[in-house]
């Protein structure tokens, strides 16, 4: 009975640990308003395809999906300023603040993506 209530609570302790929980949002409203202003890393992880469909303008692109994905990334990026995710509804971009996030960089996930960003712009 120790021996269950100790993988349980090993089990409850690492499921606090999700680095989900300090990943930062914005939604794409914040995001054009930072477009605006400021000169912004924003990274789009969209595949070439979605990429053809459209995107905005400033945005630097790596495909998630690629198996150097990670390398790509990091050669692009600056790791002193904040780097800001998007795809097409925020959850391959969440994934990849994640790998990020684990390399040291400061992410914020741009939540809805880019389907969110054609239907307000």
């Amino acid at each position: 009975m120790k021996k269950y209530v100790f993988w349980i609570l090993v089990g409850i302790f690492f499921s606090s640990c999700d680095t989900q929980e300090e990943i930062k949002t914005i939604s794409t409203k914040e995001l054009k308003a930072l477009l605006a202003k400021e000169n912004i890393q924003l990274m789009d992880v969209r595949s070439p395809k979605e990429i053809k469909e459209g995107s905005i303008k400033t945005a630097m692109f790596a495909n998630y999906f690629d198996n150097d994905f990670a390398k790509k990334v990091t050669q692009q990026l600056n790791k002193l300023k904040p780097v800001y995710l998007i795809c097409r509804s925020g959850n391959r971009s969440g994934k990849a603040c994640k790998i990020l996030k684990e390399k040291g960089y400061n992410v914020i996930n741009v939540s809805g993506g880019y389907n969110q960003w054609k239907k307000e712009n």
